[in-house]
């Protein structure tokens, strides 16, 4: 049996009447629509809803399925504690999607429970659903800081277990549109917030799941959105298949989007296996750019492959710019998969006989040795893309007006301790930022009497 329906729905606690306290009758329509969602889900008397939570336990590197026979949970937190939940779990299918996961080395499992109760991303879909339908288990599971393709993947590891156990599954993809689109708003405004809400019911009114791979990280994170990632599993959930989609509702009134759609499968469309097509792309886009590199970069690379495929150090090729084995400096070699930091590692000085000799050993160390990542593994080599910094001399500042984030990398030192960050990053628009990344980088508190330098670059690409 494969998923019969998949609900993409929002979590304001306010909607709940008991919370809300009138207040929910400004998001009447998005009322109507869950309800409706909620008719469905009756209608269609499934064994198990499988619920997609931001709100549920959040690794950055593990997907986290909530353990045990049962839960509860209620809305004391909003005020609201005789909105109460006493809920089963379908240890049967958790054991399956677990399964499949270990023998596909995919990190996703039931360890690392912190907090057994229900979380209000998983009881405001579930208080519009008991409503109308008091059957069925349900399994819940949390979000990842993985990127947006293993969300995906992981979708198809629940579709397979699913069709395993032969359960009757309705999937509800949780998730609040972007929290900037009013300045009147808790979060303020964004202008990425009201584009990314019309782009993300543009793409989901007509099921269009391969775009749901293409948002940038850091539009994602300027639009301040949450439910993402669950959108993304949930259509790694229906890969393969034809899909037909309604939109139900969209709301903005509160500063925060909210967005009800449904998704109901059709027979197997081979033009729909996305995420295939996605890596597709990615790979032949970065190998042209690995084709197109400079040699500080294709340099940076040979040292990475050959330690990943060999634990071997590459030896330096002959013919190299002779700037590379003559001068000296630090740099640094910052490796992105999918549009993500996989590694980066570099050092501020030269701490080798020439720039070639640094860039191999912090490749090395990029892929290797960054304490915030997994060692870079032979399967991921095809989509990495690697820069090289070489670093200029650093400089002793006594104002922050002396920095420019597109221009100047800076150093903040306290003692011993010392945090460095690179310029022209994505995500870093502002001087302030950019201190405190660093400084935070070097364990250096906000009121200790740091010292600043800063530094310009060569990227090379």
């Amino acid at each position: 049996m494969s998923i019969l329906a998949a609900f993409m729905v929002p979590h304001p606690p306010m909607i709940v009447p008991e919370i809300g306290r009138g207040n929910e009758k400004q998001i009447l329509e998005t009322t109507k629509a869950y309800e409706q969602v909620a008719g469905d889900i009756a209608a269609l008397q499934p064994d198990t809803i499988v619920i997609l939570s931001p709100h549920s336990l959040m690794y950055a590197d593990y997907f986290h399925i909530s353990p045990g026979s049962d839960a509860r949970g209620s809305f004391v937190q909003f005020g609201a504690p005789t909105v109460n939940f006493s809920e089963s779990y379908d240890t049967e299918l958790v054991k399956t999607i677990c399964t499949l996961a270990d023998e596909r080395h995919f990190p996703a499992g039931t360890l690392g429970e912190k907090d057994p109760n229900l979380d209000h991303g998983t009881m405001v879909p579930l208080w519009f659903i008991r409503q109308k339908y008091e059957g069925g288990q349900i399994v819940r599971i949390g979000l990842s800081g993985l990127s947006l393709s293993e969300h995906y993947r992981f979708g198809e590891i629940i579709a397979k277990a699913v069709a395993n156990t032969g359960k009757r599954v309705v999937l509800i993809a949780s998730g609040d549109l972007s929290h900037k689109l009013q300045t009147y708003g808790p979060y303020g405004f964004a202008r990425e917030g009201p584009e990314y809400d019309k782009r993300i019911m543009e793409v989901c009114s007509r099921a269009d799941f391969g775009a749901l791979l293409e948002f940038d990280e850091h539009f994602l994170e300027k639009a301040a959105e949450c439910g993402h990632r669950s959108f993304v599993i949930m259509a790694g959930a229906f890969d393969g298949l034809g899909v037909k989609a309604k939109a139900l509702s969209h709301q903005d009134v509160t500063g925060v989007g909210y967005g009800i759609c449904t998704f109901y499968p059709g027979e197997r469309d081979e033009s729909r296996h996305f995420l295939k097509q996605y890596e597709a792309r990615l790979e032949k886009e970065c190998m042209e750019k690995a084709e197109g590199s400079d040699e500080y970069v294709k340099l940076a690379r040979a040292a990475v492959e050959a330690w990943v495929r060999g634990r071997t150090k590459l030896p330096l090729p002959d013919n190299l710019p002779p700037e590379m084995v003559v001068g000296q400096a630090g740099t640094f070699v910052s490796i992105h998969k999918c549009g993500q930091l996989r590694g980066c590692i570099g050092t501020i000085a030269p701490t080798t006989d020439n720039i070639a000799e640094e860039i191999v050993q912090n490749a090395i160390s990029a892929c290797s040795r960054d304490p915030r990542f997994d060692e870079i593994q032979e399967e991921e080599l095809k989509f990495l893309e690697i820069s090289v910094d070489v670093l200029g001399e650093a400089q002793d500042i006594t104002s922050n007006e002396e920095l420019d984030v597109k221009r100047y990398g800076v150093i903040v030192s306290y003692g011993t301790k010392r945090g460095l960050l690179l310029p022209n990053l994505d995500g870093v628009d502002t001087i302030e930022q950019q201190i405190s990344i660093a400084r935070q980088k070097g364990g250096i508190h906000e009121d200790d009497p740091y010292k600043l330098q800063r530094f310009e670059v060569v990227r090379h690409f």
